[in-house]
């Protein structure tokens, strides 16, 4: 593996830390002007939003953990600009259900910041669980 692969990975690892602890100035700091989300699913925060809607959704999306939500990595494979990323989340909902989550994130770089991130998870344990349907 290259440089700049272990460098993504790099990267990815610390996007997920900063997940964890709702970090949102390395969220805007490391999210590329041109930065698009994807979220799968049917889901009310399901879909493509671009940096700014990214940004200004964190705070209602991690809104919904109030002891936080924490990410792990399993597993990391970079090839190129892109490292696939297995995560599980964890955390207790606003109604104090328990949100256990398997992910699987799809990061895309370009010189040092994140261009894309996908998203892909349980939806129906996400409906479920955070929207109570």
């Amino acid at each position: 593996m290259g440089q700049q692969e272990e460098e993504n990975k790099e990267l990815a690892k610390r996007m997920i830390a900063a997940l964890s602890s709702a970090d949102v100035d390395f969220v805007k700091e490391h999210y590329a002007e041109d930065f698009e989300l994807w979220v799968t699913g049917s889901l009310p925060f399901s879909g493509s939003n671009d940096k700014a809607g990214a940004v200004a959704s964190m705070p209602e999306v991690l809104g919904l953990f109030p002891e936080g939500i924490e990410f792990q990595i399993k597993a990391m494979t970079a090839e190129g600009d892109r490292v696939a990323i297995e995560a599980t989340g964890r955390g207790k909902t606003f109604r104090g259900d328990l949100y256990q989550q398997e992910y699987h994130f799809l990061m895309r770089v370009r010189g040092g910041k994140i261009v894309q991130w996908k998203e892909y998870m349980d939806t129906e344990h996400a409906r479920k669980v955070l929207i109570g349907e």
